[in-house]
């Protein structure tokens, strides 16, 4: 196969994972709708929050660098169950929770463009930069006999406990990682990177992000020292792991993540990871050259972001001294092979 690995932890680094100013910006956002839920059901006598709950993939640290800014952050209200009242002094409905959350998220100064809206399972705060913050809402409970509980407001009360993905996340990457890695893990490079994949192409419609976390998680087993060999044989043991089964399970819970037996998305995702297998077998032909593999490598992502790399191998693998013929074997900078 022929060795692209700085090249992929290049790609990765500086067009593929989100920027410490990114990340600050978002943060800055998140932190803006929590203090104005709080003053403004606090001005309205309303429930104040327990506390609030960051999920999903920026709590993760997999939410990947978006070029249109269509970033989708997760975080959640958490309430005591005993505060959230309805009109008639019985439970409130979890679409009353979610609506009052929504009317406290509203900027009673109109400066958003769009105002936030009630969804099934969150309320969204949109931003005219172009991403989005989802807020989860949850009610807290405990009693003697069943204990802590935590209930998600969707189409129903359902117990959900966000944090529990992010110790098992964690857990997992602990459990994965090598002495020989740097401090962002090498599992959650590999999230990003097929995450990435997944959002290559506009017209795809594949499996969300944590559905792709937990295949990542499945077929990941230790830590590869080339960045590139550990993608393709991901995939390739992630296409094979779908040969044989779509469904997904929750790895916290008692749910089937995947909706459909088959489900369309996770198909697809099957079918395009053949794909991406079919464009990468030039890397194992013998006569495979550097502006070979970076231009698969490139075809796969769908990116311009190798083609200054490409010219430059280009220009090198063509130049000819006039009048002159080599006296050794040719070796051409930036190529190489490995088992």
């Amino acid at each position: 196969m022929h060795k692209c690995s700085n090249d992929i932890r290049t790609y990765h680094d500086d067009d593929v994972m989100i920027s410490a100013e990114t990340r600050a910006k978002l943060r800055e956002n998140r932190n803006a709708n929590r203090d104005r839920l709080k003053d403004n059901l606090k001005d309205k006598k309303k429930p104040a929050p327990l506390r609030f709950q960051k999920q999903g993939s920026y709590a993760m640290r997999t939410t990947i660098h978006e070029h249109e800014n269509a970033y989708d952050i997760d975080d959640g209200v958490v309430f005591a169950k005993s505060a959230l009242v309805g009109e008639r002094g019985g439970d409130m409905t979890a679409l009353s929770a979610r609506q009052m959350v929504c009317d406290h998220l509203k900027d009673k100064h109109k400066r958003f463009d769009k105002q936030p809206e009630v969804l099934k399972n969150c309320v969204r705060v949109y931003y005219k930069e172009g991403h989005h913050v989802d807020v989860p809402v949850y009610r807290e409970s405990s009693d003697e006999e069943s204990g802590f509980t935590l209930d998600l407001a969707s189409s129903d009360w359902r117990e959900s406990d966000p944090a529990e993905i992010n110790v098992w996340f964690d857990g997992q990457l602990a459990k994965k990682r090598s002495d020989r890695d740097d401090d962002d893990p090498q599992m959650r490079r590999m999230v990003r990177l097929l995450k990435r994949y997944a959002k290559s192409r506009p017209s795809w419609t594949l499996p969300s992000g944590f559905i792709l976390t937990v295949l990542v998680d499945d077929k990941y087993s230790a830590f590869d020292e080339l960045e590139d060999r550990c993608f393709y044989n991901l995939i390739v043991a992630i296409k094979g792991r779908l040969d044989a089964s779509l469904v997904v399970m929750n790895p916290v819970q008692e749910e089937t993540l995947t909706k459909d037996d088959p489900d369309p998305k996770m198909k697809a995702l099957r079918e395009k990871l053949g794909e991406a297998i079919e464009k990468l077998k030039i890397l194992f032909a013998p006569k495979c050259t550097r502006t070979d593999a970076l231009k698969a490598w490139a075809d796969v992502f769908n990116t311009d972001f190798f083609d200054d790399d490409i010219d430059a191998s280009d220009s090198k693998g063509s130049f000819v001294v006039a009048g002159a013929a080599p006296t050794q074997p040719v070796h051409k900078s930036g190529g190489g092979r490995f088992g």
